[in-house]
């Protein structure tokens, strides 16, 4: 299927809905192609501009999704406007009721053991028949990454959920895809399993709607999401801000050379 991609400042975005994404999503999971499924908001596309490899692995994913409603404001100012965001959090949850579905095999890696094993009984209990073929937390070294992807390997997982902090988990993909060629979907899934869990409450419907989600979040953990919400999201508008213009520059040139 063709695909129309967009940029923002130097990250590529699929113009994907959420239904669109699942029906993309399967098609690697059928064809049993590698995916790395990724979402980006304001706080990564900052990032990718301070880190040229992190960058060029997001640029090289097979979908990449808005998970953001700045990113999808920024997408509209610029003129080249998306269908909306795709929470990752309700990306998840499809995937995980497609895979109960379907028969599709489950591991969950991330997170605190206890947070993990508590994410595994909400989802089972939530989705019968969800086959959960493994699950690993988050606290393992760099020397035992072999370990980690034989253990993918070995259980015959389709859909690997990744609750591990950027930009390490992107490293980490790309290891077991490039390295390990491991044949299934990776997605991020950020704080997830701790909103599945029960660890950490999700914005109610309306916030959500209103696109205040990184506000009710903020709240929850101010002193560790300021820097986040009040100094990265009036960076990412700057930068929005000075790429439109650099746009409208280069478009007052074009039209004076015809």
């Amino acid at each position: 299927m063709e695909r129309r991609r967009i940029k923002i400042q130097n990250t590529l975005i699929d113009v994907l809905d959420a239904q669109q994404t699942l029906a993309e999503t399967e098609r690697y999971i059928r064809d049993r192609r590698p995916l790395h499924l990724m979402g980006v908001n304001a706080d990564k596309i900052n990032m990718l501009n301070k880190n040229e490899r992190l960058r060029d692995i997001v640029n090289g994913c097979g979908i990449i999704n808005a998970d953001g409603a700045s990113v999808v404001l920024a997408a509209r100012w610029l003129g080249t406007p998306l269908p909306g965001r795709v929470a990752g959090i309700d990306l998840m949850l499809d995937l995980v009721r497609l895979a109960a579905q379907e028969h599709y095999r489950v591991f969950l890696l991330g997170a605190k053991q206890e947070i993990l094993e508590k994410t595994a009984d909400v989802l089972l209990g939530k989705f019968p028949g969800l086959d959960i073929a493994g699950m690993r937390n988050g606290y393992f070294r760099q020397e035992e990454w072999d370990a980690v992807a034989e253990e993918i390997r070995a259980c015959g997982a389709q859909i690997v959920f990744v609750g591990i902090s950027s930009p390490l988990k992107e490293y980490l993909v790309e290891y077991f895809m490039q390295e390990k060629h491991i044949n299934c979907v990776f997605m991020g899934v950020g704080g997830s399993f701790d909103v599945i869990s029960g660890a950490v409450k999700r914005a109610p419907v309306w916030m959500q709607e209103h696109n205040l989600e990184w506000f009710f979040r903020f709240l929850q953990e101010p002193v560790r999401l300021f820097r986040r919400y009040f100094i990265g999201n009036w960076k990412f508008v700057f930068s929005v801000w000075r790429e439109k213009r650099q746009r409208e520059t280069c478009q007052k040139r074009k039209r004076a050379k015809k």
